[in-house]
């Protein structure tokens, strides 16, 4: 990690992860933003008074580990690339400093709302078990066939607002992996805003304007899937491809 981040991290006051249950904000809406390093340097720099930075055992930035399941013609996928409004993805995600991991099963609606439900693992079930089954059929509705699809890490900073009930996921040093074949963007940063309705005012939001930084729907899944599979559509994701390219490049 560049140490000009770890340094503007040390600026911001902390906040545990208990402290932080308050802001949890499983349904919620989601505006992502998409710019490089140096931009995050420049946002930081204007927020530290406005946020708190979760800390856990002094680490202020945290890794993470997930593991995507989706059908074997690739449903959750297709149905992002096509655009459908109600939409669902599945995964379990390893929180490593914590070491807790969980099975997470995030769903999407027609009016932008994130529904978030999860329950801990043990670990990662490349092949799921009977009660992680038992928990995707109960909250999807649906009998799904899941395999694993993809493997994702990266590095997440956690602020939350001091005014808003708001917390801001800033995701760094992504990479993908699945069957021997590997992509990192190091330079690609994606900023996620949770609210439970999107505001202008927010901080964060503010001083992303400020660098011409507009929300830009972005799917982490979906750019981790078309870089690494050649055999799926993705002429929807083409532009988006072009505008990480040119903001990391």
């Amino acid at each position: 990690m560049p140490q000009n981040i770890q340094k503007l991290m040390s600026r911001f006051s902390s906040i545990s992860l208990e402290e932080m249950n308050s802001v949890a904000l499983m349904k919620r809406t989601d505006t992502k933003f998409v710019i490089n390093k140096e931009q995050l340097l420049a946002v930081l720099s204007k927020i530290d008074d406005q946020y708190k930075v979760l800390e856990i055992k002094k680490d202020r930035i945290m890794s993470y580990s997930s593991l995507y399941f989706d059908t074997d013609d690739n449903k959750f996928y297709n149905d992002h690339h096509n655009g459908k409004n109600n939409r669902t993805k599945i995964r379990q995600r390893k929180y490593v400093e914590s070491n807790l991991c969980f099975l997470e099963i995030k769903q999407k609606n027609g009016k932008g709302e994130t529904n978030k439900s999860r329950i801990p693992v043990s670990d990662f079930e490349v092949d799921l078990s009977k009660s992680s089954t038992a928990f995707i059929s109960e909250t999807t509705n649906e009998v799904y066939n899941l395999e694993p699809s993809l493997w994702n890490g990266f590095n997440r900073i956690t602020l939350v607002s001091l005014k808003n009930k708001e917390r801001v996921t800033i995701d760094l040093n992504l990479s993908y992996k699945m069957n021997d074949i590997e992509k990192k963007f190091e330079n690609l940063v994606v900023v996620e805003v949770k609210q439970e309705r999107f505001n202008r005012n927010s901080a964060i939001v503010k001083a992303l304007k400020v660098l011409r930084q507009h929300p830009y729907s972005i799917s982490k899944y979906c750019i981790g899937m078309v870089s690494l599979y050649n055999d799926i559509k993705y002429n929807v994701f083409k532009k988006k491809l072009i505008k990480i390219n040119n903001i990391t490049a």
